[in-house]
């Protein structure tokens, strides 16, 4: 995930000979010489930071900027905390597989499903199988038929050269 950071400007670095400058409060102070903006943003021990270099006169803030900093990256991380995670689980089985072997696949199934992930089954055929692909579609209908409480079905079962693939999304 790529983020844009954009660069503020704090205390002495600013260009502008005069900036518009509101107080830690919220109200308006108005415009006045960068020089004396300082001065007051010193004497509340706070520092004068640009929020809108582009505006005419610049607009500068007086705040505790490692402060403002701080509880940026905290509710950053707290949004991060809440969020959910979709994975896709994979299921490979074959059209000729036994019923033990299938079972343990479904009971598979059924544990992603309600773990909130989604499912891509696939059917895959080796050699002379790709002949019956009704086999793997008969498959396919056996896993939506054991997993059909718990799921939505997201993409039907289609073939994709020597794979037929679907996958389910967990019922919310």
């Amino acid at each position: 995930m790529k983020r844009i950071v954009k660069e503020v400007t704090i205390n002495w670095d600013i260009k502008a000979p005069e900036v518009r400058v509101i107080d830690s409060d919220g109200k308006q102070i108005g415009i006045m010489p960068l020089k004396e903006a300082m001065k007051i943003s010193e004497e509340r021990g706070l520092d004068l930071v640009e929020v809108a270099p582009n505006s005419n006169p610049p607009v500068c803030r007086i705040m505790n900027y490692g402060k403002y900093k701080y509880q940026q990256s905290k509710r950053i991380q707290e949004a991060r905390k809440h969020q959910t995670i979709i994975q896709v689980k994979e299921v490979k089985v074959r059209p000729r597989t036994e019923e033990h072997d299938f079972q343990f696949k479904l009971r598979h199934v059924k544990r992603f499903l309600s773990e909130g992930n989604k499912v891509k089954i696939s059917i895959l055929f080796r050699g002379r199988e790709i002949a019956h692909p009704e086999f793997g579609r008969e498959m396919l209908n056996r896993f939506l038929e054991g997993a059909k409480d718990l799921m939505v079905l997201e993409q039907a079962p289609r073939l994709e050269g020597r794979n037929m693939v679907m996958i389910l999304a967990p019922k919310s």
